[in-house]
Order: C-alpha cells, then structure tokens, then sequence
C-alpha cells in the first residue's frame, strides 16, 4: 500500500501525464499511468509538479529587520553596510530566532525547503552564529538550512576577522565565506581567498564567497576564486556570489574567465532582484544592469542559480520568499525569453540551486525524499510568468502546506462569471 499518489501531473522536464508515488516519505516509482492502492490520491490535473524551491544565497540574521535602527533612505549597498552595523550592537538572540523563524514560516508557505544563509562572523560575540545554529535546529523536519560563515566587514579588515570565522565554524556552520572586494586592497582581496580556500580544503568544507559586487570591471576577485579552487583540488564545492562586475567588464577579458572559471568547477549565484536593485546607481544613462552574465556562463558549462539575498532588511525593504518572483527578474533582466532560457531560470531556483548546495535525496525521481510542490501552472514557463499559487507544499511525504487556487470573479454582462490566468 502506497502512502501517497499523485497522478496526472506535469513535470518541469516536459513529462505529462506521471504519477508519482511515494511510501515511508520517499518517492517509490515515477511513470505515466501507475495505478496502485494509497491512503491518499491527489490529482494533480495536469498541473506541475516541481522539486522543492531552493535559495543557495540568503542573509537570514539580518531578514525582517527593516527599518531598524532606521529605514536605508538611499536605498544603496553601502548605506545597507552601514545600518547593518549600526543595527548589530541592538540585536538579541531572541528578536534573531523570531524573526528567522518567522521568514521560514513564508519559505515553507512558498514551497521553499532548502536555503542557505550567510551568517556573519564580524562580531566577536558571534551572536548570529548561535542564533542562527538554533534556529537551524529548529526548522531541520522542514527545510535544510546551510550556513555560511561570513566576515561581512572583511576577514582581514576586521579585527579577530579570521579567529572569528574559524570559531564559527568550530560551533558547526558549514561553509567557508569571505567578500574579498571589502577588503582594504585589491591585494587583500585576494590573500583573503587564497586564505579562506586553505581553510575550506583543511577542514573538507565548501566555499561561498561574496565575490566582486560592484560596477568596478577591475573587481576580479572571481578569477582568483577559479584559481585557488583549482590549485587546492576544491573543483564542484566552490560558488562565487553576485560577481557583478562581470556585467562591466569588457567582452575579451570576460572570454578568458569564461573557460576558467568552468575548468574550475566553480559555480556562480545571481541575485537578481537585489543586483538590479542596488548595482549601477553611479551611472545616469546608459545605466547598467548590473547582474552578472548569466547567459554567457550557462553557454561556457558553469553551474549558475538564482538567490533571493535579501527580505525586508538593510539592503532591501521588498521581498516575500517566493523564489518564482527571483527567477521572473531573472528572466527578464537576463532577457532569457528563450524556450531553453526560461528553463534554465526555472532549474536556477531548483535543481541548479540544489546542485549549488549539494543537497541529498533532491529530485523528483525514485529514490528521492517525497518533497515537491504541486503549482498552479502547466509548466514552468507559465510558474514564472504567474508566480503561481502553491496548490500543496510535501515534505518527506507530508503535506506541509497548502493554499485555494487562485481565482477571480468577473461581473461583466457576457463574459465569463469566474476567470483564472492559465492558458
């Protein structure tokens, strides 16, 4: 007997017409047509059927603290830098967990189950450390929470800057993180990478570093990352976030970084809507876009995924933890309108970002967990396009959360009384 079946659905890849079942909290079979006795049939009515959304980029320490101390009147990166710093002398590990766990409560609402957080280790008291280390606790029956130990005011700029991070991870964070662009020199920049990939390789962790986020085109901290990756044999377990000055440099030097940063197997977060956000604000017109080549690196081979960054913080005041709005400013600003294109910011949100974070059991194939979203859409490109309503969020088999179709009704003399926005 089968705990679950799910039938009629439509997957990301193309498939139609697939059942999916699923016992002891793992998906059993895959096919089209499978007919066999469950507790509990849903038909999915060829809607979509996704994987779990990830976010591979999030600040979780600094969510829902928008306008405190003060609201970020310039909206800028640097004015964000500096509430946050402001802000962090205030914080508490309570008021850290509630509102952690209160943004997880959303992701979980969205059918995102998998995040990772960059935590910062500037402070000696490593408060966000331990707040974060248990809310992680707390929320592992319902979505994976990945930390990064992450020196936001710079690992050698700081004072204790280095002692601080190897403490944190010391406490069970799990990746390495640095933002070599915020060291004093260029030339810092890159001892702090060669530095924190030393540190990753001793100790077998992954590496996700904040990496050239800015409208500088000399800011190439990127292919100091592709180099130590190699170097140090950390091919697949090194990410290099934001990398927007990518989108400023010019087209030769970018054809060499291309191939480097594929031979290293280093992988690339975007982050569209904050990059589109808070990039290019030097410029009148023509005004960057500011967001990385995301098109240009998925054509080299390089692993590229969208993260949300930021909800409601320093840096951003909008925000709600849906993902598909992540891969809809994505499309766009990518101007990835192709077929394959739009896909690919689909997979950026799913199976690339679990790639990314080298999740187990991911995936909607037999031998995964039975963790998936039944989404109001047919496809994927039509998830994007309406944000679509998560019918029903599993995990592991158990039905998580769930919302009504999104409906309208329509009092027009002729038309349709009830109207969705499928097509």
């Amino acid at each position: 007997m089968l705990d679950l079946l799910v039938i009629h659905a439509t997957l990301p890849d193309g498939r139609q017409d697939m059942s999916i079942a699923v016992r002891g909290g793992r998906i059993v079979e895959v096919a089209a047509g499978l007919s066999a006795p469950a507790h509990q049939v849903i038909d999915a009515q060829h809607q979509l059927v996704s994987p779990p959304f990830v976010d591979p980029h999030f600040h979780m320490d600094a969510t829902l603290s928008h306008g405190l101390p003060r609201v970020n009147r310039s909206g800028t990166l640097l004015e964000g830098i500096a509430l946050w710093g402001e802000l962090k002398p205030l914080l508490t590990a309570e008021a850290l967990i509630s509102r952690a766990l209160e943004y997880c409560d959303w992701a979980a609402a969205k059918g995102l189950q998998a995040i990772r957080s960059h935590v910062d280790t500037s402070d000696a008291r490593l408060l966000a450390v331990d707040a974060l280390l248990e809310v992680k606790r707390q929320v592992a029956p319902y979505i994976d929470l990945q930390l990064v130990a992450f020196p936001q005011d710079g690992v050698l700029r700081s004072p204790g800057g280095v002692a601080n991070l190897r403490r944190a991870l010391d406490k069970g964070v799990d990746v390495v993180g640095g933002i070599p662009h915020f060291e004093r020199t260029m030339a810092e920049g890159a001892d702090s990478v060669r530095l924190l990939c030393e540190l990753a390789a001793e100790r077998g962790l992954l590496v996700d570093m904040h990496c050239d986020e800015s409208d500088d085109p000399l800011s190439r901290h990127i292919e100091t990352l592709a180099f130590e990756a190699q170097r140090l044999g950390l091919q697949g377990r090194v990410t290099g976030s934001h990398c927007t000055s990518m989108h400023s440099m010019d087209n030769y030097y970018v054809s060499k970084l291309l191939p480097l940063i594929a031979e290293s197997g280093v992988a690339v977060i975007a982050n569209p809507l904050i990059n589109i956000t808070l990039q290019g604000r030097q410029d009148s017109y023509p005004k960057r876009r500011g967001m990385t080549r995301v098109p240009e690196l998925l054509a080299a081979g390089v692993n590229v995924a969208f993260g949300h960054d930021c909800v409601m913080d320093p840096w951003y005041g909008m925000g709600s933890g849906d993902m598909l709005e992540v891969a809809h400013m994505g499309l766009h600003v990518a101007q990835m309108t192709s077929q394959d294109g739009m896909r690919d910011c689909f997979d950026a949100v799913t199976t690339r970002a679990a790639r990314v974070m080298h999740l187990d059991g991911y995936g909607i194939e037999a031998g995964c967990d039975a963790s998936f979203v039944l989404l109001q859409a047919r496809d994927a490109a039509e998830a994007i396009r309406l944000r679509a309503t998560r019918l029903k969020v599993f995990r592991k088999g158990r039905l998580l959360a769930e919302a009504p179709a999104a409906t309208a009704a329509l009092h027009l003399p002729g038309r349709p009384a009830r109207i969705d926005w499928r097509r």
